[in-house]
This record gives structure tokens, C-alpha cells and sequence, in this order.
């Protein structure tokens, strides 16, 4: 007989084991039910009362309001927080405590509580890996399984959105969106403590490259990484994807004002949950929906707050997902050029500067109210919105302004951190004076005719010239993998002036990951600011610099940036204050051309002869890939047009159809 075998089933000391039931006499009482309710009611909400109880509610407790709790929870946690299994990543690592917060107030006030959960990926985690390829088609994914989540529970009356990361509240968000009539909340997860002593979890994630480049002794590589993350929940410390997220959630109205960067774990930030079930159950005796508080204008708000926080460029496929879902307008590029010449950045904090305050200083210094009280003076806002908490966005503001909250938490930033909140976030003179830049340029040219993305004001300010204009003009290296760059800049094949160009890493490449290894790389090594970059990929909301991203169209969909080959000149412009741009190639063989001429030579040449999809990428994003080029791609939120997607297979089978009879 096989040890092994013996070993799994019979190494048990549990002297219980055999100790089997099998029957029980079940709950004790009664359903309420009514002989209206067997007459009409489905089976399956009749079943679902049997559910109830059998899981433990008390009969007579069963005739509450029922409210759906979702979260993103990871892990498994011990009751005194210690890991059991481990999560993801922080994020989602005490997500549950919200959740019970929630549902503890819920039963308080006479509601049933009902939860599930749909985990989320660490796109910090996945970095360099594969496993960044399913990172954005995991959004989509989620979001539909969110969504049935919600449908498989028909009684419910409202539903609570409990997420705090990069993938995981945008899906949420996305998904109570399209719940155009029913009420809906989202809890922020809130943001991880920087170390008292040492780096915050982006820059941390470069003690790779730096010790490759001697600027790290292994020592201090391995002190740093194990401090970084200095809490165990919350998002990253900087306004990457995960912070911006949460922003952009309290900027829509769909979460209760002052929530977005709370400090994860503490008593403010669990009060989140309970004041958070409250405005639903609220909002629910008010016959409040989401289609009252998502509105055009609302969606408008959220790029206007983006932008005077200097948010991460990942929203810019996730505020047009939710646009979608909320079956509003879908702000086009124009829109958002619009909004970002118009909005001044008056956030100072990771990863943008001028001062790197993380976030918990901008959840201290007033967060998104107080942000909003500066736009409101310049007339930016659309004001007469409706927010979860069921009055317009005026009164909240109105109300923060003057609120007991507002005095303390600024207050305590200056006490504990001796740090003036109007510093972290400033009035607009203040920012002017201290020369910050709006959030976001989208140069075109003959590389990216249908446009690109730059977070022009996180170029180093070293690098910009005295007009505000940023310039390069150098060689190409070309790389057809991450891998490839990534270990060009770690075995010194890279030098300042040159310009990493990076294709075949869209949609339709790798799921269009994000290429923060490379980006933290330039940031942080002594010679980076003096090098850019330009991709069909994505970048991580802590990215900075020179880096030029969402390159359209991608490569492997026959786009211009696909015939770059290494030593091709191309020229960047990038004006910070008009926030205009252009990534030009003008020449190649010592021979200097115009951008005419340079678009006429590109058109000509075959595409680069290693480019193609990743040999991993697997079958599901494929898929996605394909899906959300036929509903309009990156610039429409890569999302799934499900009318557009019918439409296009039609056509396909009728031209399969055609096809078989011609050969018949």
C-alpha cells in the first residue's frame, strides 16, 4: 500500500472523525408565510426563506429589507488578524471587516445582510509576468460576475459594492452602474501607511533595477521590501490606479462623502461601513436608483476631479466602462482634452509631485470634498447632482465645509505630521505658484494617429524646457517584449537620450498590460529622466516621466508604431501647459525627414518581423481582446458593446454562408 496514500487520509488524530449525523431536526419555528405569498410569490423565493434559515436567521427576523453586500475579500484572516491563507495583496486583506461593519449595521436596523464575494488580482503582484495578461480582462470578467451575483438574488432591495484595488473597483464600480434601478453603494476600501522609515510600495518595486545598476546593496534591497507595505490592508500609498479609483467612485456620488483614502483598519475608516449601509437603506425608502445619482454630468464631475487630483491614465478606460454600464454618454478624447485645458492640478502627493505626500495625507488634508469646495469657487462642478446620501452634491459640500470632520482631520495632519493641509491640497493660486501642470497630454502623429496618452505632468520638471515644452529627438530601440526592455535597462544597453519603443504589448498582444517594471525603472535610476518611452501597453497608475502609452492603433492591429525598427529617429513634443503633443518618426539612414514624409516611409514598410502576439497569452483574453475591438476598443473603455459584438457576428455568418454556397 502507497506510504504516500496512507499519510493524506489516515495521519488524522481527531478522535471525532466517525462521529457522523444523519438527519437533524432543523430550525425551530415558522416561516411567515402568507397565503398571498404561496399563491403568487415564485418557488424561488419561497425556497430562498428555507435557505435563510437553515443558515441560521431567526423566522421571525425574515420580513427585513434585504440588502446585497459584495466585496473584493482575500485571504483568510484569523480573528486576530493574523494570515491563515494570505491574500492577493493588501487590498482586499480586510476588506471583510467593512463588510461586517456594513451588515452589522444593516441588522440593526431591521435589514437582512446577504454576502459574496468576487476576489481581485495585485497588478503589482503581476508585474513582468503573465499574469499581467489577464489583468484588465479580468475587469470585464468580474463585472458580469458581479452582475449575476446580483440578479441570482431577486429579492434584494439594494446592493453595497465593498473594493479597493486597481481591477477590483472598477468592476465594482462598472457592475452597480448598470444597475440602473436599483440602489447601490460603494465602500472604498481605503489606503495602506507608508513606513515611518523607508519607501512607499511603488517605488519599492524597483530594488530589482537598482540593485542591478549598484545603486541598492542586497541589504538594503531586502530591509526596504519588507517594510514597504507598513499596514495589512488598504491600497498602495500613491495616487496610482487603486487611489485614483476610489477618487473617481466618491466624485460620481456613489460613495458617502469623505471615504475615498481612508486608513485602512481604523475607526474612521471602518465607520465607512456602517455610514455607507445607512445612506442605502436610505436611499432605498426614497425610491433612489443609480440612474439618479450617474448621470452625464456626474460622469463629467469625475473626469473634472480626476484631473485636479492628477489621477492615474488607467481611468481613462475605466470612467468611459462605467459611462457605458450607466447608459450615459461616453466622454471621447476630445472630452477629456477639454476637461484637463480647462481643470488645474491642485493635488500634491506620490506619485506626481511637487512633494511626495502619500495619500493618507490627502484623506487628512480633506480628500475629494475638499478638493471639490476649490472647483465649486471656479465653477467646475456641476453642483445640483445627486449623491448616495440622497441630497445634491451642493449640500454635502456645503455641509463639509463647516463640519466638525473637516476641522479635525486637517488639524490632526498639522499635529501628527506636521504637514499643512493646504499644502497637499491647494487652492489654485497656490498651485500655479508652485507650478503644477495639468493631469494629461495626448500627442498624435504619424506613430499614433488615432492618438496616445501621457501623464504630462509627472515628466521630471529637470527635463522640461523653460516654455513648459518637453522635447526629445533620438534613436529607437525597438523591443517586441517586456522582458526584453526591462533587461536592456538592467544590463546597461541603455543610455540617457535614448528612446525605448515597446509594441506588440496592446489588446490584442498581451491583453494590453501595464509596464510599470520599465516605467519604475527610469523613474527611480539616476540617468532615467533623460530617457522616454513609447508603447501600445498601459502603464500603472504610479508611472511617470517621459512615457507615452495607449498608442492607437496598436501594433498587431497594423498600427504605424509596428514599423518602427531600432535607430529610426523619432522627435516627442509635448507642451505641459497647452497640454498639446506629437511622437514623430522623422528619419532613419542619416536621413532626415518631415512627419509627412516619415508617415509615407512608415506606410510602406512591413510590419517589424518579431512582432506578434505573446506565445502565453491565453485563449480568454483573446477573446476579450477581439470583443472589445469590435465595440470600440481602448478609447471607448474596452468594454463589451454586446449590440455591436451581435451585429458584427451576423455579418460574419452571413459572409460564412456566402462563402459555402460560392463553394458549392
Amino acid at each position: 500500500m502507497s506510504e504516500q496514500l496512507i499519510s493524506i487520509m489516515e495521519n488524522n488524530e481527531r478522535k471525532d472523525l466517525y462521529n457522523i449525523k444523519t438527519h437533524a431536526s432543523g430550525p425551530s419555528g415558522s416561516l411567515p408565510l402568507t397565503h398571498h405569498m404561496l399563491m403568487n410569490s415564485p418557488s424561488g423565493n419561497l425556497f430562498g426563506l428555507s435557505q435563510n434559515v437553515g443558515m441560521g436567521w431567526k423566522p421571525t427576523k425574515l420580513t427585513g429589507k434585504q440588502v446585497l453586500i459584495l466585496g473584493t475579500q482575500g485571504g483568510i484572516r484569523a480573528e486576530d488578524g493574523t494570515p491563515i491563507a494570505l491574500g492577493y495583496h493588501t487590498g482586499h486583506w480586510e476588506i471583510g471587516l467593512l463588510m461586517r461593519a456594513a451588515a452589522e449595521e444593516i441588522r440593526t436596523k431591521g435589514g437582512i445582510p446577504f454576502a459574496g464575494y468576487v476576489s481581485d488580482p495585485c497588478d503589482g503582484r503581476s508585474q513582468g509576468t503573465t499574469g499581467m495578461f489577464d489583468s484588465l480582462p479580468y475587469r470585464n470578467d468580474a463585472a458580469m460576475v458581479l452582475r449575476r451575483l446580483t440578479r441570482s438574488l431577486p429579492t434584494r432591495h439594494a446592493v453595497m459594492g465593498v473594493a479597493t484595488c486597481d481591477k477590483g473597483l472598477p468592476a465594482m464600480m462598472i457592475a452597480l452602474a448598470a444597475m440602473h434601478d436599483l440602489p447601490c453603494i460603494i465602500v472604498p476600501g481605503g489606503v495602506t501607511l507608508p513606513a515611518t522609515y523607508g519607501e512607499d510600495a511603488g517605488k519599492v518595486q524597483t530594488i530589482g533595477v537598482r540593485y542591478a545598476q549598484d545603486e541598492l546593496s542586497l541589504q538594503e534591497a531586502a530591509d526596504l521590501g519588507c517594510r514597504a507595505c507598513a499596514t495589512p490592508g488598504g491600497g498602495c500609498q500613491f495616487l496610482g490606479t487603486a487611489a485614483t479609483s476610489q477618487v473617481v467612485s466618491e466624485a460620481l456620488g456613489m460613495s458617502v462623502p469623505h471615504s475615498a483614502l481612508a486608513p485602512s483598519g481604523q475607526p474612521i475608516w471602518d465607520e465607512m461601513g456602517r455610514q455607507s449601509a445607512r445612506a442605502v437603506l436610505a436611499m432605498e425608502s426614497k425610491g433612489m436608483s443609480m440612474k439618479d445619482v450617474l448621470t452625464d454630468q456626474a460622469i463629467q464631475n469625475a473626469m473634472v476631479i480626476h484631473a485636479a487630483f492628477g489621477g492615474s491614465t488607467n481611468l481613462l478606460l475605466h470612467i468611459p466602462a462605467i459611462a457605458h454600464a450607466a447608459g450615459r454618454n461616453i466622454p471621447s478624447v476630445h472630452d477629456w482634452n477639454r476637461i484637463n485645458k480647462t481643470v488645474p492640478r491642485l493635488v500634491s502627493v506620490l506619485p506626481n509631485g511637487p512633494v511626495y505626500h502619500p495619500t493618507i495625507r490627502a484623506f487628512m488634508a480633506g480628500g475629494v470634498p475638499e478638493v471639490m469646495l476649490h472647483l465649486r469657487k471656479l465653477g467646475l462642478l456641476d453642483c445640483s447632482v445627486l449623491t448616495v446620501t440622497g441630497e445634491t452634491l451642493d449640500h454635502v459640500l456645503d455641509w463639509w465645509e463647516s463640519s466638525e470632520r473637516r476641522y479635525t482631520v486637517r488639524k490632526q495632519l498639522m499635529e501628527l505630521d506636521g504637514v499643512d493641509p493646504d499644502d497637499v491640497l491647494m487652492n489654485p493660486d497656490q498651485s500655479k505658484a508652485r507650478g503644477l501642470t495639468s493631469t494629461v497630454t495626448f500627442p498624435i502623429g504619424n506613430i499614433a494617429p488615432e492618438g496616445s496618452v501621457i501623464k504630462s505632468t509627472a515628466i521630471d520638471p529637470a527635463v522640461v524646457n523653460e516654455d513648459g515644452v518637453y522635447r526629445q529627438k533620438g534613436k529607437a530601440k525597438v523591443f517586441t517584449s517586456e522582458k526584453e526592455a526591462i533587461s536592456a535597462i538592467k544590463n546597461g544597453n541603455i543610455a540617457a537620450g535614448d528612446i525605448m519603443v515597446l509594441i506588440g504589448r496592446g489588446p490584442l498582444g498581451t491583453g494590453m498590460e501595464e509596464t510599470y517594471q520599465i516605467t519604475s525603472a527610469l523613474k527611480h535610476l539616476s540617468y532615467g529622466k533623460y530617457v522616454s518611452l513609447i508603447t501600445d501597453a498601459r502603464f500603472s497608475g504610479v508611472s511617470t516621466g517621459a512615457c507615452i502609452g495607449h498608442v492607437g492603433p496598436e501594433a498587431l492591429a497594423g498600427g504605424p508604431i509596428g514599423r518602427l525598427r531600432t535607430g529610426d529617429i523619432i522627435e516627442i513634443i509635448v507642451d505641459r501647459n497647452q497640454l498639446e503633443g506629437s511622437i514623430n518618426f522623422i528619419g532613419a539612414d542619416n536621413q532626415t525627414l518631415t512627419a509627412e514624409e516619415g508617415a509615407k516611409v512608415l506606410a510602406g514598410r512591413e510590419l517589424h518581423p518579431d512582432l506578434k502576439p505573446d506565445a502565453q497569452l491565453p485563449d480568454d483574453t483573446r477573446l476579450w481582446a477581439e470583443l472589445q475591438a469590435v465595440s470600440g476598443g481602448i478609447w471607448k473603455g474596452s468594454v463589451y458593446d454586446v449590440d455591436k459584438i451581435i451585429e458584427v457576428l451576423k455579418a460574419g455568418k452571413e459572409a460564412l454562408a456566402l462563402k459555402s454556397e460560392s463553394i458549392k
